[in-house]
């Protein structure tokens, strides 16, 4: 597998913005803008995406007091036709942009390839950016939401928010030590309304190398998040786990963190690129920066579904990537 270990990428800062039923949930208070609709003042919510995505970057610029062309490179990836959102803003950008497709592993994904180019001495600052937007992606994956259509017990919710961290070899308080990319799985899942039995085996394959790469284990970090598998998926997940005798009480996941299942019709829990994004840049972020976390593992997982190949009754193909962050002493 790819895991390296890393020594000089570090996190400047984040800028998280989200809809309404994000900030409605327990974990609201962390993300630095929200809207109130699915629209964010525009005429089409491909267009409030975008809104979004480009708000991000604004208050990430904002925070580390830089402009757009103070960045050497912009990484960015979303959903909406495997990158719709990122290259219809990167377009207003005057530097060097690269797309990138993880599915809602995408978070994780950008961040390994801008620390493998930091470390690499390839660049000094990297802007990764990410988008989700839960109508955009139902128009495209399932049925319009418009439809109103009666959905499975096992669907997941994708999250409507765009994310963008700056990582630079520039000291601070929170670096990426490590990351693993992952493999690509597929265990033969072919309902696009049950993501989590689609992604846990790929959650699985990377947890695995990754520890066994560089020679950890559970007890080597306070916190781990998988990305979107919700409450069904991290459930078959953990079962995976102890099968193989895996400790797994500090092991959650950020599709079900994100919201309350419970009082929030949200099915088993979030899901999309900006799922594991918002919880990480948002919530987790915070808790490094105040100490109360000092090590975290997050495993954004991604089904690498199609449309076109979904009608043709095709598998359901996944993968998960792994980034791993430490507060710096």
């Amino acid at each position: 597998m790819f895991s390296r270990l890393l020594d000089n990428v570090y996190i400047m800062d984040t800028g998280t913005v989200c809809g309404i039923l994000e900030h409605q949930g327990p974990l609201g208070m962390y993300f630095d803008k929200y809207y109130q609709d699915y629209y964010c003042h525009e005429k089409t919510f491909e267009k409030a995406e975008r809104r979004m995505l480009r708000d991000s970057l604004d208050i990430c610029l904002k925070k580390i007091d830089m402009q757009e062309s103070d960045i050497d490179l912009y990484l960015g990836s979303d959903l909406m036709n495997q990158n719709t959102t990122v290259h219809y803003l990167a377009r207003d950008l005057t530097k060097p942009f690269i797309g990138v497709y993880g599915a809602c592993s995408s978070f994780t994904l950008t961040l390994a390839l801008g620390s493998m180019l930091i470390e690499g001495g390839f660049a000094n600052k990297i802007m990764t950016m990410v988008s989700s937007h839960n109508a955009t992606a139902e128009r495209q994956y399932r049925y319009p939401v418009e439809y109103g259509i009666q959905k499975k017990n096992m669907s997941t919710f994708t999250a409507t928010a765009g994310v963008s961290t700056c990582i630079a070899n520039m000291k601070t308080s929170i670096r990426i030590d490590a990351f693993t990319l992952g493999r690509v799985i597929d265990y033969g899942q072919t309902d696009p309304n049950d993501m989590g039995r689609a992604m846990a085996p790929a959650a699985f394959d990377t947890f695995t190398n990754h520890m066994r790469d560089l020679k950890r284990s559970v007890d080597d970090y306070d916190l781990i998040v998988t990305g979107d598998l919700s409450h069904y998926g991290l459930k078959i997940f953990k079962e995976m786990l102890k099968q193989e005798n895996i400790d797994t009480s500090n092991i959650h996941d950020c599709g079900c963190l994100l919201y309350d299942a419970s009082k929030q019709n949200v099915f088993q829990g979030g899901s999309g690129c900006g799922c594991s994004a918002l919880v990480t840049m948002g919530y987790l972020y915070s808790l490094l920066k105040e100490k109360k976390l000092k090590h975290v593992l997050v495993i954004a997982t991604g089904a690498l579904l199609s449309p076109i190949m979904t009608a043709q009754k095709e598998s359901i193909p996944s993968i998960a990537h792994a980034v791993s962050l430490e507060v710096v002493e």
